[in-house]
């Protein structure tokens, strides 16, 4: 076996690469947004295109790099209801709709307490059980029709193979309909009347068959490509670690959301009011988990600048203080119901702003890793292993050594093929942190640290 395709879908965009198992490395890749649609009986997820964007790119990768394999790797907190046909009963809903907080009473009702699950109860759909609550209850008609539940990597292995499966990484991640102690459904599968669809659990390193005869000729793979059961995205991040890493460690995987896992540590008393939860890895191990929108974050303050700070902006940034302080996303992460405020911002230019918001997403990472109980060294995988501020500010807040991951950005690709190849690919390098701002940047950290638990003096919602 030498070309495994990955599919890899995020919140905002998807993609398909072709690792290398030899190397792990990426040696093609295709993207494509993945768009929510506003239609029909609630937002939800644009399956058809998504499939499309597939096949399409599957019959075009393997021109050049024969595909061996293929390997699914998703977003979490969504699922998909499927009809005995095989079809949706019920389109994909879109985790970031709040019609299931019109039954959040009723809800609260039935779901299991946190000290079962480690499933922190959380806004909008993010509660896959939620979701599927407010389905049964406001559709009870194409619900009954269900035949069985899969979640979203999982529905695309199906899509792929015709064989439906489990897995513990998806059904770990906030349901509410698992119990990672005990490796087993929560009560909620069964006093909502769940059990029966939920299909056999697999590892997500399974391979569940072939892929469809009917795709052979769709897509010119073989007819032998295997297709695995697949897994979350963070936990696919997690995999190369798991494999060649000395433990304990933590692991940050950065993008729309960012996730950070303790891996090989205690297990710590979670503060489910924090976003806090327990995630179960790809071998089935309980991790302490915390989170927020980083990569979202980002993207609203930025709103679309591009800038290059020099060593002045970043000076003038510690100096003046300049502080965003949480949370620019709302309802979630480690302080779900703060607003988000700018202090000593005024004027504020491009370059600084950039500064001002990488140590941002620094410190609220290093929140979430105290809220986990993390130990050892800190990996940072995807987009923000490049962000050299972050990485500095990340380093002096927590006083550890700070290693970045996948060279590539793309920690979830090559962690989902590094489940299939056994092994991981080069060992992350040492962040080589700016040491002589390091007490400046420690200053800053434990400033900030005091004006987002406190009352925060000169705020403001703009820079």
């Amino acid at each position: 076996m030498k070309h495994v395709a990955v599919i890899d879908i995020g919140k905002t965009n998807a993609k398909v690469a072709i690792v290398d198992l030899s190397t792990l490395c990426e040696v093609a890749i295709r993207k494509t947004p993945n768009a929510v649609l506003n239609t029909g009986l609630y937002p939800h997820a644009d399956v058809e295109t998504l499939w499309n964007f597939i096949l399409e790119s599957l019959k075009a990768l393997n021109q050049s790099h024969l595909i061996d394999a293929i390997i699914v790797t998703t977003h979490g907190a969504t699922a998909a209801l499927l009809n005995e046909q095989g079809e949706l009963a019920l389109p994909v809903l879109d985790y970031e709709y709040s019609g299931p907080t019109e039954l959040s009473e009723s809800y609260d009702t039935v779901r299991p307490d946190f000290s079962e699950t480690g499933s922190p109860r959380l806004p909008i759909g993010l509660n896959l059980g939620a979701q599927i609550f407010w389905q049964q209850q406001k559709f009870p008609e194409a619900f009954a029709k269900a035949t069985q539940l899969l979640m979203y990597p999982q529905y695309w292995s199906y899509r792929l193979s015709g064989v439906s499966a489990a897995e513990v990484t998806s059904l770990g991640c906030h349901t509410d309909l698992w119990l990672p102690r005990s490796g087993c459904y929560s009560s909620l599968v069964d006093n909502c009347g769940l059990t029966r669809l939920m299909p056999p659990p697999h590892q997500a390193s399974d391979v569940l068959g072939p892929i469809r005869p009917e795709l052979v000729n769709l897509t010119g793979l073989r007819g032998d490509t295997l297709v695995y059961c697949g897994l979350h995205d963070s936990n696919a991040s997690l995999v190369p670690h798991l494999i060649q890493r000395t433990v304990p460690c933590s692991v940050v995987s950065t993008g729309t959301w960012v996730i950070a896992m303790a891996v090989g540590g205690k297990l710590p008393v979670l503060d489910a009011s924090r976003d806090t939860l327990l995630n179960v890895n790809a071998f089935g191990d309980c991790v302490p988990s915390a989170r927020f929108m980083g990569g979202r974050e980002y993207q609203i303050i930025m709103d679309g600048l591009n800038a290059s700070p020099l060593e002045s902006d970043i000076l003038g940034v510690l100096k003046s203080g300049t502080m965003l302080l949480p949370s620019v996303v709302s309802g979630c992460g480690p302080f779900p119901t703060q607003t988000f405020a700018w202090m000593g911002a005024e004027h504020l230019k491009p370059e600084r702003r950039q500064i001002a918001v990488s140590f941002y997403l620094a410190l609220m990472t290093a929140t979430c890793l105290d809220l986990i109980g993390s130990e050892g060294d800190i990996i940072v995988e995807g987009p923000f292993s490049t962000n050299q501020m972050l990485l500095d500010m990340l380093a002096a807040a927590t006083h550890r050594s700070v290693y970045v991951g996948s060279s590539t950005a793309t920690g979830t690709t090559i962690g989902a093929a590094s489940l299939i190849a056994q092994k991981a690919a080069e060992h992350p390098r040492k962040h080589p942190h700016n040491t002589s701002w390091h007490e400046q940047f420690a200053a800053y950290a434990k400033a900030w640290r005091i004006y987002s638990r406190d009352e925060r003096p000169n705020l403001s919602s703009k820079a």
